[in-house]
């Protein structure tokens, strides 16, 4: 198995705050607009384009407004002011009145989804919240941006090679590079040269089936020769309790673990660390169940956009249980479901935190805009590897090339490193 770098710290990425019932107090979080420069030399300021324009059709109407006042004969400067006045408070009255008087800010993607309408909303990613499960001293992984540029540039080649092409119902380009970069590392971190997988793999499959948590690790461990634990990387993909799993794994002395379904909170068919983290104190985290609050009103204009995404009333069970799927937590492919209560929740969260050195989900290839997928919401996930704008990189990445479907299986796959 590959040797794991050694994470280094950081500043924590949340901090505490109190929660509110106001949704955009709570856990909003908006992304500051970032200008690029594109390979082509185009400067592209996320979605405020639309809002340049704007500006330039009013400075004409202006404009042509004060020539047409003083062709009327209107050629003293306080009756212009006048008349631009007035057309200053038409021109707002007609925005207003249209757009149900909101208040538009260039770094607010809530508000300036309502002004110019939803179909720019592939670019506010992050802007319903995205809880993270909070390491115990802030640490976090030694790879940055630049290596995951770098990885996607050698992967896309080796990804077109694949020999299964239609892989519907598995991973698909998000997840099949995450996996491949976290278990191979930048070659700046192997310690002890290249990594080297043994072939020679013992299956508990079939009628040699046995559930992670029964086998007998000490003695499988034993028979490959494998003595330390920190150089071995569980993966799993069996849509089980991942707090269950975290559990075996910790008896069973594995640090390094990656869960290619983390689902988010109301979805999918297993309690994940995405579900457990969404917690009230967390940042990006917490839910309210009022149907006339902002979180539902967005919620609810997001459905039509995207497949995956999750209004109030899907979000939401009886006495308001928002925490896991509806208040349950779901095992085994969702052929358990047992009810759990907000504290049962909060006491889990609090369970993760004290044995977690490392959190980190991983990021998207690429915003919607270039790779076209309709299913998970951005607005509940991190900013893409390739921004939306970002065209000329992904053309020159290679990934122009692959078929939109397989970018539509993103869950949020999650790298844990816990506590010995």
């Amino acid at each position: 198995m590959p040797p794991f770098p050694l994470p280094h710290s950081q500043s924590p990425r949340h901090s505490h705050h109190h929660p509110t019932t106001k949704m955009l107090e709570r856990a909003l979080s908006s992304r500051r607009a970032t200008p690029h420069s594109d390979e082509d030399g185009v400067s592209v300021a996320g979605g405020d384009e639309s809002k340049t324009k704007k500006q330039h059709i009013f400075f004409y109407a202006t404009n042509r407004a004060s020539y047409y006042l003083s062709r009327l004969g209107l050629g003293h400067p306080w009756p212009c002011l006048i008349g631009l006045f007035l057309i200053l408070v038409l021109v707002s009255s007609l925005i207003f009145n249209s757009r149900g008087f909101v208040c538009i800010s260039s770094f607010d993607p809530v508000s300036r989804s309502r002004f110019f309408g939803f179909d720019g909303l592939e670019s506010d990613f992050g802007s319903l919240g995205v809880p993270w499960c909070r390491s115990k001293h802030g640490k976090t992984v030694e790879w940055t941006s630049k290596d995951l540029l770098k990885g996607l540039e050698e992967f896309v080649p080796i990804y077109e090679t694949r020999p299964i092409k239609n892989n519907m119902f598995g991973m698909g380009f998000d997840h099949s590079f995450g996996l491949w970069f976290i278990a191979r590392h930048p070659e700046k971190y192997l310690k002890k040269g290249p990594a080297y997988v043994d072939g020679n793999c013992t299956y508990f499959a079939g009628k040699d089936f046995v559930d992670f948590g029964s086998v007998d690790w000490e003695k499988v461990m034993k028979k490959h020769g494998i003595t330390d634990l920190s150089r071995v990387l569980i993966f799993f993909d069996d849509h089980q309790n991942e707090l269950k799993r975290i559990q075996q794994a910790l008896k069973a002395g594995f640090r390094h673990l990656v869960f290619e379904d983390n689902y988010d909170t109301g979805t999918g068919d297993h309690y994940s660390l995405r579900q457990i983290c969404d917690q009230s104190y967390i940042r990006g985290g917490g839910h309210s169940c009022f149907k006339d609050s902002d979180e539902a009103r967005i919620r609810s204009r997001r459905k039509k956009f995207w497949e995956k995404a999750v209004d109030i009333e899907e979000l939401c069970g009886s006495g308001e249980a928002w925490w896991g799927v509806r208040g349950y937590m779901r095992d085994n492919f969702n052929h358990s479901n047992k009810p759990i209560s907000y504290a049962e929740h909060f006491q889990n969260s609090r369970y993760i935190e004290s044995i977690l050195d490392v959190y980190w989900e991983l990021p998207p290839v690429a915003g919607p805009s270039l790779t076209h997928q309709n299913r998970y919401d951005p607005a509940r996930t991190t900013s893409p590897i390739v921004e939306d704008g970002r065209y000329g990189l992904f053309k020159r990445l290679g990934l122009i090339g692959l078929e939109s479907s397989v970018f539509n299986g993103y869950t949020q796959m999650v790298y844990l490193q816990i506590s010995k």
